[in-house]
């Protein structure tokens, strides 16, 4: 069993953009199941993987197993409800650690989050300065949440 360990915050700025380790991914998700636990379709570049994810917002299991792309892209078109979620992810090492940053687009354009995956929840890291809030407990960030809104969340 993997266990995932993430946490999420704004990004406020734009200064990450100048900080990327490798050109941003697109990526294309979208959930045949939303709720508990969550069953994800996710489109990486010329990747695909299902993805099942337990119950939590900061630590949770995680399996994820790749699939042939065009069995992904046939689930995205027809056993995922729309809206679908498009973004672009980009990753930037700070302080020795990984940082990935989407940038969605379709309905959450504008809604740029930063996410980092640490090995336990007590671990300590430094903050670069284009990170804003934290919404690591607020579920509405979630992307399965974010799957089933019209707009990105506000406040």
């Amino acid at each position: 069993m993997g266990t995932e360990i993430e946490r999420k915050f704004l990004v406020t700025g734009e200064g990450w953009r100048g900080q990327a380790t490798e050109p941003g991914l697109r990526l294309r998700q979208g959930y045949l199941h939303a709720g508990t636990p969550v069953v994800r379709i996710r489109q990486a570049g010329e990747a695909a993987f299902l993805t099942i994810k337990g119950p939590g917002l900061l630590a949770r299991a995680e399996y994820e197993y790749r699939i042939p792309p065009a069995e992904a892209e046939a689930m995205l078109a027809t056993l995922c409800p729309p809206p679908i979620i498009e973004k672009t992810r980009t990753r930037i090492r700070h302080d020795g650690l990984v940082w990935e940053v989407d940038e969605f687009a379709g309905h959450l354009a504008g809604l740029v989050l930063a996410e980092i995956e640490l090995a336990g929840p007590d671990q300590d890291f430094a903050r670069p300065d284009w990170l804003g809030r934290e919404v690591t407990q607020d579920p509405r960030y979630q992307n399965a949440a974010l799957s089933q809104a019209k707009a990105p969340p506000e406040g």
